[in-house]
């Protein structure tokens, strides 16, 4: 019975210890450094409407929001940015870090690519700008219309992949391809050096 207790007891230590240092000590230390890096923007309101669409869409699932360091992946090679710090988070609430990376990790698309009719073709078909693309369409973004007003965005696709008629981006659309526009880290920030005794001291990153 005692032997119980006592395994029951460094069980309970060891769960303590490890909520404390993976839950508790990353969140106070985020708290910490919450304050925006110099250069964020906040969203504007269209961008947060763009926002809640990519949560609904899932994209999530397949888009991480968080290029790495150079010891753990060629993020920086790939061209998807400097690694992260926790002060380019501090308008997202709650943050779309993601761990899932079935396509690019989007925290600097807007700088890689900020065209609007880039980002709506890529909506409706994605094989039509990036051939071989897993990832799903999204045609129902999408309206067809015989006329547009003045105010109505309309789809341009490469001619293999026109539809034959006109097609009108939905509010979502728009909402969606302002918040992907508005994903832009590419300003400098110091980062802080790894635990690796190898690494550099802290230095200024370089979009």
């Amino acid at each position: 019975m005692t032997r119980a207790i006592g395994i029951i007891a460094a069980a309970a230590i060891i769960l303590l210890f490890a909520t404390l240092m993976i839950v508790i000590m990353p969140s106070m230390q985020t708290q910490t450094r919450s304050h925006p890096s110099e250069g964020l923007k906040s969203y504007s309101e269209q961008a947060l409407r763009g926002r809640a669409v990519y949560v609904s869409l899932g994209c999530v699932y397949c888009h991480s929001q968080q290029p790495r360091d150079p010891a753990q992946a060629p993020d920086g090679i790939r061209g998807w940015g400097r690694p992260s710090v926790p002060g380019d988070y501090s308008y997202d609430n709650p943050h779309l870090l993601g761990t899932m990376r079935t396509g690019p990790d989007l925290l600097n698309i807007g700088a890689r690519q900020p065209s609007v009719d880039w980002h709506l073709a890529h909506l409706y078909n994605p094989r039509a700008m990036v051939p071989g693309s897993t990832m799903p369409a999204y045609p129902f973004l999408f309206e067809v219309m015989e006329e547009k007003s003045a105010s109505d965005v309309e789809l341009k696709l490469p001619e293999a992949f026109s539809p034959g008629h006109r097609l009108i981006a939905k509010p979502d659309a728009l909402d969606l391809v302002q918040y992907l526009r508005e994903l832009d880290r590419t300003y400098s920030v110091k980062i802080i050096p790894t635990l690796d005794k190898s690494a550099p001291a802290a230095t200024e990153a370089q979009p």
